[in-house]
């Protein structure tokens, strides 16, 4: 297991940006936020490069930013987005710079926290119907994860806490 870096994993909604920030502060680490890194990169929004340049053109761009951001760096800690666990490629770049951590949550939680937001392409304005459709194409996604935690009904504060707690055994 490699603690150089802590990759947060997870279907969208599940808190990993958020999470992201409270764990980079604790340990005095930066924080990447993946997506931020591809819009930067491509100078363009995830849903203009979805519109614009379709999910292959997305999904490549984001195996450049794991590249950019993970390799031969340490002390960050990377939110990526959801799928960017779907390339095996991506995978293999996480576990050999980081730690990966596969946050989770329930359907009823992921649609709360994503029903109403405008910048996610993949559920096409209907995320009732689109949730429970890609979390059942990604049930096994996440599985090559270090730690896998829930984070539904739990705060933010709790969750970067546990995994805080863990990652430090580890750097012991």
């Amino acid at each position: 297991m490699n603690a150089r870096n802590i990759v947060l994993v997870g279907f969208m909604g599940t808190g990993k940006s958020t999470v992201a920030s409270l764990i980079a502060e604790r340990l005095g680490w930066s924080k990447v936020d993946l997506d931020t890194s591809i819009e930067t990169a491509e100078r363009a929004t995830i849903p203009q490069l979805f519109a614009g340049q379709g999910e292959p053109y997305f999904r490549q761009a984001e195996t450049n930013a794991l590249i950019r951001e993970l390799e031969g760096r340490e002390g960050q800690v990377v939110a990526t987005g959801g799928g960017a666990v779907l390339a095996e490629q991506n995978r293999a770049i996480m576990l050999g710079n980081g730690l990966v951590v596969a946050l989770t949550a329930s359907v009823e939680t992921i649609l709360e926290r994503v029903q109403n937001d405008p910048n996610r392409p993949l559920l096409k304005g209907n995320a009732a119907a689109s949730v429970p459709e890609l979390l059942e194409k990604r049930k096994t996604a996440y599985d090559f994860a270090h730690l896998r935690i829930d984070t539904t009904g739990r705060t933010p504060e709790s969750i970067a806490d546990e995994i805080v707690g863990k990652v430090r055994k580890v750097l012991v």
